[in-house]
């Protein structure tokens, strides 16, 4: 990883505890510490981290992804996000100078009206990540750090339907089974990487 640390103050402090959070980040294969490494010299540089103007300005910014993981059932949920046409775990943008893992808590009130509880494999920490150019209309660059949850599938009665048509509950098998043409690009990479994580 790169030794250089940004400037003191604020956003010093702020991309220090990102890059912390990158460093964290225990590579599943090539791709992953690949991805790491462009996001930790892109945290360590002086691009603007976060989204000011939907959809794509900046032209790369911060994600927080969070895979709810129903640990009992060995379910994970994914959603049919609208926009996107693809089956996707939830999250959102990180707001400027936001906290990974408060933008978590935050999206996961406003998209499944739950609380959001860290997973016992994980904690409040980033298990994967990811650099990704997004599809469609205002093609951008997210920066996607992977949390996962743990949440019983009968709690979630609500969902926000003006983001998605639809969520499902599909076991890690039952992921690594879909057409990669109808999920995340890097599903079936986190899939495998939760499986070694937390065998059934």
């Amino acid at each position: 990883m790169s030794s250089h640390r940004p400037s003191s103050g604020p956003e010093g402090n702020r991309r220090a505890e990102l890059a912390d959070l990158v460093d964290s980040i225990e590579p599943w294969d090539e791709l992953e510490r690949t991805h790491r490494q462009a996001a930790a010299e892109w945290i360590a540089g002086d691009a603007p981290l976060y989204r000011t103007r939907k959809p794509d300005v900046p032209a790369t910014h911060l994600v927080s992804y969070f895979v709810v993981l129903d640990e009992k059932r060995g379910e994970l949920l994914l959603v049919a996000h609208r926009k996107a046409g693809l089956w996707l775990p939830t999250g959102g943008h990180v707001e400027p100078g936001e906290d990974p893992w408060a933008a978590v808590v935050r999206e996961c009130r406003e998209e499944l009206g739950i609380t959001a509880v860290a997973s016992s494999i994980t904690g409040e920490r980033p298990f994967f990540l990811t650099v990704t150019r997004t599809r469609g209309q205002g093609e951008h660059t997210d920066v996607s750090l992977w949390y996962v949850l743990n949440a019983d599938a009968d709690s979630i009665t609500t969902y926000d339907q003006d983001e998605f048509g639809a969520i499902r509950w599909l076991t890690v098998g039952h992921v690594l089974d879909e057409s990669l043409d109808v999920l995340d690009p890097h599903m079936h990479r986190f899939a495998r990487k939760l499986r070694r994580a937390a065998p059934a």
